[in-house]
């Protein structure tokens, strides 16, 4: 048996002897044959006339917006030095309140005037350079008009008692030559900022013994807001100052009606009769 067994694994042995072994040699993979070729740069696809035309569009629109910030920036310089103007301004307009004479404040009022009447025509320079666009800019130097047009309206009505004209304010100011004139809107604004001056002014008045100033303020405000009611506004910016102006109205009603009471209005019938009708 154990013979048997023996001579039957021999030839299983002999399967795996070292004569039926072939051994393959690997190669690199970079010497396969199968490696993809290398991309030179001139197998690169040439760039289309569509991306070079969006790439020309796009750098024109860098060259414009540069030249619009560019300008945008000198806008806003001037637009600084007018701010700094109009706060000089008030500050000698408030010397009215503390009983100052009239011709002393119109008169320091009249320089800053002027200066700031060349800082629009600086604008004015400006604006040549980009025609049909006054709109577009109009923002940068707003806010410093509108309070410049109130300004000038309260000098205008301590001069003669009147409302300052939308022509006359552009005339102050240097405008209404070509397309730089005084925007409508801004002119509104303005004159509802004016009348927050009026309480006050009638309050240091009275103090200071002038007892028919509450009446002639009065007149004045009821004439101006009765004008304002005619205009169709929106629930916008100069609508709310609109509304405003109702509340000065008020304040101004109180001391005139205060003064009254007491007995030191000056009588003035044919004044008092066209108020209440």
């Amino acid at each position: 048996m154990r013979s048997l067994l023996f001579r039957t694994a021999i030839p299983a042995l002999h399967l795996f002897s070292p004569k039926t072994l072939t051994l393959v040699p690997l190669l690199p993979r970079s010497f396969s044959s199968k490696s993809p070729p290398m991309a030179s740069p001139k197998d690169e696809p040439p760039a289309s006339s569509s991306s070079l035309s969006i790439e020309k569009q796009f750098e024109g629109f860098r060259a414009h917006l540069e030249d619009s910030n560019s300008l945008r920036d000198r806008i806003r310089a001037v637009a600084v030095e007018m701010e700094s103007v109009t706060r000089i301004l008030y500050s000698n307009l408030l010397l009215v309140h503390q009983s100052l004479p009239i011709s002393e404040v119109l008169e320091k009022a009249a320089r800053q005037i002027e200066v700031l009447k060349g800082h629009y025509g600086r604008l004015a320079e400006i604006l040549l350079e980009c025609p049909g666009q006054y709109y577009r800019y109009h923002g940068d130097w707003r806010s410093e008009t509108q309070t410049a047009v109130s300004l000038l309206a309260f000098l205008h009505w301590l001069e003669t008692g009147n409302l300052l004209k939308h022509e006359e304010a552009e005339k102050k100011l240097g405008l209404g030559v070509s397309e730089f004139g005084l925007d409508i809107e801004d002119y509104l604004i303005g004159i509802c900022f004016m009348s927050n001056e009026l309480p006050r002014y009638v309050v240091n008045q009275v103090t200071a013994g002038d007892y028919d100033s509450p009446r002639k303020v009065l007149k004045f405000l009821t004439d101006l807001h009765a004008a304002f009611r005619m205009l169709n506004l929106r629930n916008d910016f100069l609508r709310k100052k609109f509304d405003g102006m109702k509340y000065d109205l008020r304040r101004v009603e109180e001391v005139f009606y205060d003064v009254k009471i007491r007995g030191l209005a000056p009588v003035d019938t044919a004044e008092e009769h066209s108020m209440q009708t």
